[in-house]
């Protein structure tokens, strides 16, 4: 039951929210998997490093997925996306804490970047083009 209520909250708040939250959203459950998955391969949980950088990338494709290609920043939004991509795959089967490492801090950066322009957009200071 407890499951079911969490599930309709963020159900709720996914139908709810600005493409810019959503956008926020994909950022952190992508942060939280990258994590996710460090822990796992320091306890040698492979099925769960798996699990958790399988779904990092797709989280990253969706972030490629929706960039609007004629603007040079999502160029190079889409070229780190995919560097992010490889770097996650390599840790994935090199079991490489580093890379892991690596594209968490990256991640982060990039979300932290986009809360800023939020709150530019928000206080009608700028548009965002992504």
């Amino acid at each position: 039951m407890n499951n079911q209520a969490q599930n309709l909250y963020l159900r709720t708040q996914v139908n709810t929210a600005h493409p810019g939250e959503l956008t926020l959203m994909l950022f952190n459950g992508c942060i939280k998997f990258i994590k996710q998955a460090g822990e796992c391969i320091q306890q040698k949980n492979y099925e769960g490093k798996n699990n958790n950088i399988k779904r990092a990338i797709d989280i990253i494709d969706e972030l490629m997925i929706t960039l609007k290609m004629e603007y040079e920043i999502s160029q190079n939004l889409f070229s780190l996306y995919q560097f992010m991509k490889d770097r996650l795959i390599k840790a994935n089967i090199k079991l490489e804490v580093e890379s892991i490492q690596l594209v968490l801090n990256m991640m982060t950066e990039l979300r932290d970047t986009w809360v800023q322009a939020l709150k530019q957009v928000k206080s009608g200071n700028t548009q965002v083009p992504v």
